[in-house]
């Protein structure tokens, strides 16, 4: 696969559609499928994983108990049905006849299992979303009882990503942690292959339960950072559908006759974290001072930034709920950008200017771009930005680590507002890679999760907002984005669904 980020755009684009449709297998059977990702997922195992292109991935290896629609309604999957026998006791009945890639039979002993795994696996980025889970109890073959510390008007809808993905406990005993290198679950394809930084090949699998919904034969999901290369690509017939191209690039989608383009709402966010506590790197004078943080925030004027990189397609923000939830605060937005005031407060700081500063960045050339215009603004303040320009797997792994200062973060969303704030606020969840804590945030964080009344949880939110975001400048959030899919007028039965992900159920070839 050829890599040429630093090439000029329209050589790059050239060039991809004369060298890179050679490098991809032909279209040899009309139902094999090739989809270009933006980056290359992490590892390929549910409990561990954490980037949104390895969740399109798992939407054709791992069937969740639950999934959402369209119209973001839960509805069943593994699962046929659930119901509460009180506030904090949950009954779910499993589906009948489902296997998994090994030949193994589902069961509720598997579904117990593959929680129990979410739950307690050292280094699972699921605790903190089923954290709440007291006990499990097997009723019989196909119920399963789960016990919860407290009423959660989040808990159903974790069981729709990764937390309710349900792994082979077959496959699991005898893989241990090894278990991203040869996922076994039951959803419709099984794994075939995986070649870093190149390919993922995914099988139709014959014993799947939906299996009528099924008509292609073969997934190859290609990693391809530079969005004009996907799209040349997908113009030279090299891919099938691109999983999301730049603003940029839409005009030149819609002007061609053989492809199509879907545009909608995310349900999540881009955002800077703040490194406050993880590490050496925590302690420098940005992690520690919060009027350094406020400076740094002043500094940058969104609608600019939104315009210069993004075509003005996307909504700038001050906080993690997209318009489009119920939850999202309307009045809580960003501020102006204000240089002056900016350049104030590091002098009541009392730092020397120019500050240095080092930014993780994604090495992808939109993002790149973010940080090169977030440099200039900055600049103006009073601070010296350095980009650390890193691919998105390993940029999540230096961040758990703390070996970041500020990292240009996006998160893909999740339909309960409790999915995008709870591991990244609270002070013991998993994705809180910047360490912030603070005690009363917790407590309303926890209170937002038990809390039913939707107006006293909006509430809950609000005040969450104005002391993490607006009080300690924990994190910037920046926009939400546009799901821009790019597909060939050759595919049908794709539906877009808000989140993002591409489910291979009905997807169909001409």
């Amino acid at each position: 696969m050829i890599r040429r980020a630093l090439i000029p755009r329209a050589v790059l684009a050239a060039a991809a559609a004369l060298c890179l449709s050679a490098a991809l297998p032909a279209p040899a059977e009309a139902q094999n499928f090739r989809i270009g990702l933006r980056e290359d997922p992490d590892i390929l195992d549910p409990t561990l994983a954490r980037t949104f292109v390895g969740r399109i991935v798992f939407a054709s290896l791992c069937d969740k108990l639950f999934d959402i629609n369209e119209r973001l309604e839960i509805v069943p999957q593994l699962a046929t049905g659930h119901r509460w026998e009180d506030p904090r006791t949950l009954v779910i009945t499993l589906r009948d006849g489902v296997r998994f890639h090994d030949g193994e039979a589902m069961d509720a002993e598997a579904v117990r299992i593959s929680l129990d795994r979410h739950l307690n696996l050292q280094g699972s980025f699921r605790r903190a979303e089923i954290g709440i889970i007291t006990g499990m109890e097997v009723v019989d073959r196909l119920n399963i009882r789960i016990r919860l510390r407290e009423p959660s008007a989040a808990f159903l809808s974790q069981l729709t990503d990764r937390a309710g993905m349900i792994m082979s406990p077959r496959a699991l005993e005898a893989a241990g942690r090894n278990f991203g290198n040869r996922p076994v679950c039951a959803g419709p394809f099984r794994f075939v292959e995986r070649v870093a930084q190149d390919r993922i090949v995914v099988e139709r699998f014959a014993d799947y339960w939906d299996a009528g919904r099924i008509h292609l034969n073969r997934i190859t999901y290609l990693p391809i950072p530079d969005s004009t290369v996907r799209l040349a690509n997908l113009q030279s017939g090299a891919l099938e559908l691109v999983q999301t191209i730049d603003p940029d690039d839409v005009p030149a989608v819609r002007r061609n006759s053989r492809l199509r383009l879907s545009v909608g709402d995310e349900l999540g966010y881009q955002s800077i974290a703040y490194n406050m506590g993880n590490g050496p790197r925590g302690q420098g004078p940005l992690g520690q001072d919060v009027r350094i943080r406020t400076a740094f925030e002043l500094a940058i004027d969104r609608d600019a930034l939104n315009r210069v990189v993004y075509e003005g397609m996307y909504v700038p923000t001050a906080q993690p709920l997209p318009p489009a939830n119920p939850y999202h605060i309307r009045d809580f937005r960003p501020e102006p950008r204000n240089v002056e005031r900016a350049r104030a407060l590091l002098r009541e700081a009392g730092v020397t200017t120019p500050l240095r500063v080092e930014m993780t960045v994604p090495n992808n050339p939109d993002l790149r771009q973010v940080g090169e215009v977030i440099q200039a603004m900055v600049r103006e303040a009073g601070f010296d930005l350095r980009l650390n320009a890193m691919e998105f797997a390993s940029s999540l792994q230096a961040a758990t680590r703390g070996e970041f200062e500020t990292y240009l973060i996006a998160w893909s969303g999740r339909v309960d507002p409790d999915g995008n704030t709870y591991a990244f606020m609270h002070s013991r969840a998993g994705q809180n890679d910047g360490r912030y804590a603070n005690p009363e945030v917790d407590r309303l964080l926890d209170e937002a999760r038990t809390e039913l009344d939707s107006e006293k949880r909006r509430e809950l939110y609000r005040r969450i907002f104005e002391i993490a975001i607006r009080q300690d400048r924990s994190r910037i959030y920046l926009w939400h984005r546009k799901n821009i899919v790019a597909h060939t007028a050759r595919l049908q039965g794709f539906v877009p669904v808000p989140d993002g992900l591409i489910r291979p159920q009905g997807l169909r070839l001409q």
